[in-house]
Order: C-alpha cells, then structure tokens, then sequence
C-alpha cells in the first residue's frame, strides 16, 4: 500500500491547502452535499484536539465537512470541537478527513466531532454525565450522529481515550465498559458492520505509564483484536504539546492519517481476513 499511501498523502495535502469544492458562486460557501460519508469522532481531550491552531488549520478541506456545535454542516476547520473553548484546537478529524477524500475522490466526508476532553469510560454510557463539563457525552453523540444520518450514511467511528480511566479505581473493568460503549453505537445508530477504530493513548519518554495505564492499552488491543469490523491504531512515536499528555500539532496531523491508514487498509480487506495495526 506504500505507492499508493503516498498518492493520497499527496492529493490529501494539495485538498487541506486548495479548499477544492467548498465555494460557490462568488466565492460564498457552498452547501454540503445531500450524501456524506459520516465518522463519528468520540472520546476524550486527544481526539476534540488540544494543537495549537494554524492558518493552514482554518483552510477549508476539499470536499470535508464538519457538524457545527448548532447541528450544521460547515467546512471541516479547526477547531472542530467546542467540549472546553478556552483549551480545545487541533484534533485528529480534519487530516483523517483529507485522507480519506483523498483515497475516495468520488465521495464527500462528514465528520461529526462529539468528544469530551478528561471524560472516563463511564460516561460514555446511555444516560452517563460527565461531571466536570455537565454534558452526556454518550447522549450528545448519539443524538448529533442522527442529525448527521439525514445527510448522509455512517462509514466509521473513531475513538481515542482512556487516560482519565489509567488509575486503580478504573481500569480494571475498562475492556467491558470498551466493548459495551461498541455494542451500544452499533445498536443506537443501527450499525452492526461499521468499522470501529481504538486509537493508542499518548505515550511519552518523560511520562512512563504506570500498570493501570498499561492495563487500559491492553484492553484497547484486546477489544480491537476480537470484535469484528474493530482495529486497533497505533500512536508510538509522536511529540505531546508539552505537557506530557496532549499531542502537538503535528502529531495531531499524523494520527489522523494513521486512522485513515487503518481505515482504508479495513475497507480493502474481505470479512474475516486478518488485520494488523497499520502505523
């Protein structure tokens, strides 16, 4: 896939800068497709984003298109998350975005962004609150998702945490709690097949994980290796913004087309076959 990975590296790059597709007449903003090809982005802090905001993050996507906080579909800029407006910025979605318009020219993305910077595993529950921010992070996703569904069918859903839940009290009914909150998407969106990608939490040379945070890694893998239409995304490697928890900008970038790596690899193998984690 390595030739080919670098032609859409390539038409991904030249979509985040040209914007292609996203203007009207007269240079208004055009109005999104009637059908997308929606991921849901959940989680907590890494995948709402945390990077710093560049220009080229508030270029329009060619034919990559976000869910405003009002249930509106806008061109995909960062910040696309709105969980904590003094913190939030560059994320994961927009590249995985580009990516996959990149891979699939003849399609149009819709990315729905409803992750919660610092929320456990259990409040990613039906009727669960997260305490620190007084939303429902489950209800909140589920309902923005079906506004989503008039638009267009759901191709995917992304998540990345896990760090609120690497402590003694947590993690050690975390691969449940993972595998229910897949069960329970599945079942409230009515997708049973729809690919489920488990990013790897941040892990930093100056901030070794403890046991708790090793047992929720191993979860992740565990989950993402036995559940069908499930993978796993690996994230060794790359920088924190500086405080040992956070990615920076750059990184954000890279983990977004890791997904979309992952993603493309998923769609391009049968049911049933295996699949390895794709850096």
């Amino acid at each position: 896939m390595s030739g080919s990975w670098s032609r859409v590296l390539a038409r991904a790059a030249m979509l985040m800068g040209a914007g292609a597709g996203m203007l009207g007449a007269q240079g208004a903003p055009a109005k999104a497709p009637a059908s997308l090809r929606l991921f849901l982005l959940i989680g907590q802090s890494n995948m709402a984003g945390r990077g710093t905001v560049e220009e080229v993050d508030r270029t329009p996507v060619g034919h990559v298109w976000m869910l405003d906080q009002q249930g509106q579909w806008v061109a995909a800029v960062e910040p696309m998350h709105f969980d904590k407006p003094k913190v939030v910025g560059v994320g994961p979605g927009r590249a995985f975005g580009a990516a996959i318009a990149a891979a699939t020219p003849n399609d149009d993305i819709g990315l729905i962004p409803a992750a919660v910077g610092g929320s456990p595993i259990r409040s990613w529950e039906p009727g669960a609150v997260d305490e620190a921010t007084k939303t429902h992070p489950y209800d909140d996703a589920i309902a923005r998702a079906k506004v989503a569904l008039a638009s267009g069918q759901l191709a995917g859903v992304l998540w990345l945490q896990g760090e609120a839940d690497g402590n003694a009290k947590n993690a050690g009914d975390y691969e449940a709690r993972m595998r229910a909150v897949i069960a329970n998407v599945r079942r409230d969106l009515n997708a049973p097949t729809v690919p489920f990608l488990i990013g790897q939490m941040g892990r930093f040379a100056e901030k070794p994980w403890n046991p708790y945070r090793s047992r929720v890694d191993s979860a992740h893998r565990a989950v993402a290796a036995s559940t069908p239409y499930a993978a796993f995304v690996l994230t060794e490697g790359l920088r924190h913004r500086g405080d040992t928890t956070h990615y920076d900008t750059e990184s954000m970038r890279e983990i977004g087309r890791r997904y979309a790596k992952v993603y493309l690899t998923m769609r391009a193998t049968p049911p049933g076959k295996t699949r390895s984690p794709a850096p």
